[in-house]
C-alpha cells in the first residue's frame, strides 16, 4: 500500500490528511473516509485502521477536522459539530474526483464524537453507501446531564454566556483542558481513562493539544446525531459498542441502536470508551473491514 499526503478545502478551510492507496489494483475500487473525535488527531490509531482497510482493498481517507492537528481553520482547537459534519461530505466529494475510486461504491467511519457525525451524514447524504459508528456520541443533551451535577450546570451556563460576552468584545475564545487527572480542574473530557488514554498517544501524536475551547463544550451540549439515526436506512449501518463505556454511554448508544431500521449490526465489546484502539482493536477493525467488504465490493 502507499500512504500520500493530501488536501482538500472544506467551508472555505483547508483540511489535510493522508491518502492510502491499496496496491495492485487493475480497475477502480471503493474508498472509506475516516475522521477522529473530541480533540484528537489523526495520529491517534486511525492510521492503524486506514492500514487495515485499505489491505483489504479500499482506498481510504483520512484527514484531521478544522482547527485541529495539520488542518488549517480558527479558533484554534474549536469543535464545530456542524463544520465537521461538513468536511466528511467534502472527503467525499474529493474523494469522488480522483482517479482509480468507484465514485459510487463510498463508506464512512467514524467514532466517539465522529461517530455521530457519520450516523447524521449517512443519513442525508445518499452518497454514502455504507457507514460505520464506533462508540458514537449520539445525544449531547443526555451525555452533559451524566457528566456534570445538576447544581452545577447554571455555573457554566453563566460561563457560557460570558465567553460569548468576550468574545463578541474582540477577546479571544476562553480554553480549557481536554482532559485532567485532577478532579478540580474543569476538562472536557472526565475520568482518569480519559486522561490515560490522550497521555499515552502523546508520542506518536504530537500534534494533539490538550486544551479545547470553552464554546466547543457548548456545541457538543447541542448536538444530537441520534435523531437522524432511523433515517440512515436503507444504507448498511454497523454500530460498535463498549459495554462499560461511560463518556458515549452504553446504554444511550443500545437504545439508539434499536430505532435504527434494516440493514444493521451491532458488534458489543468488553470495556470502556478507549479500548476499541488498543485492547480490542483487532476485533473492531476487522468488523468494520468485514462490512465495508460486505457491502461496497457487491
Amino acid at each position: 500500500m502507499k500512504r500520500s499526503n493530501i488536501s482538500f478545502v472544506s467551508e472555505g478551510t483547508l483540511l489535510k490528511g493522508w491518502l492510502y492507496e491499496p496496491a495492485n489494483t487493475s480497475s477502480t475500487t471503493p474508498a472509506v473516509v475516516m475522521a477522529h473525535g473530541f480533540t484528537s488527531v489523526k495520529e491517534q490509531y486511525l492510521d492503524k485502521y486506514a492500514e487495515v482497510f485499505c489491505s483489504e482493498g479500499f482506498h481510504v481517507l483520512v484527514y484531521d477536522h478544522a482547527n485541529f492537528g495539520e488542518s488549517e481553520g480558527t479558533p484554534r482547537q474549536e469543535m464545530d459539530p456542524v463544520l465537521q459534519r461538513r468536511g466528511y461530505r467534502d472527503a467525499i466529494t474529493f474523494l469522488q474526483s480522483l482517479p482509480g475510486i468507484d465514485p459510487q461504491r463510498i463508506g464512512i467511519w467514524g467514532t466517539s464524537l465522529s461517530g455521530g457525525h457519520v450516523i447524521e451524514v449517512a443519513a442525508i447524504d445518499r452518497r454514502v453507501k455504507c457507514v460505520v459508528a464506533q462508540v458514537p456520541s449520539i445525544s449531547g443533551h443526555e451525555s452533559a446531564k451524566r457528566r456534570l451535577r445538576s447544581d452545577l450546570v447554571p455555573a457554566m451556563l453563566a460561563r457560557y454566556d460570558n465567553d460569548r460576552k468576550a468574545r463578541f468584545a474582540g477577546a479571544q475564545p476562553a480554553i480549557i483542558a481536554a482532559v485532567s487527572d485532577d478532579p478540580g480542574v474543569a476538562c472536557a473530557m472526565v475520568g482518569v481513562d480519559s486522561y490515560e488514554y490522550f497521555m499515552n498517544t502523546r508520542s506518536f501524536a504530537p500534534n494533539w493539544k490538550n486544551e479545547v475551547t470553552l464554546r466547543s463544550t457548548e456545541l457538543f451540549r447541542e448536538n444530537e446525531p441520534g435523531h437522524f439515526i432511523s433515517r440512515i436506512s436503507p444504507t448498511p449501518f454497523l454500530m460498535i459498542v463498549g459495554d462499560n463505556d461511560l463518556l458515549t454511554a452504553t446504554d444511550i448508544c443500545l437504545t439508539a441502536y434499536e430505532k435504527a431500521l434494516e440493514p444493521k449490526k451491532l458488534v458489543m465489546i468488553k470495556g470502556g470508551h478507549f479500548t476499541p484502539y488498543v485492547e480490542h482493536f483487532k476485533v473492531t477493525s476487522e468488523a468494520a473491514a468485514s462490512w465495508f467488504n460486505q457491502h461496497l465490493n457487491t
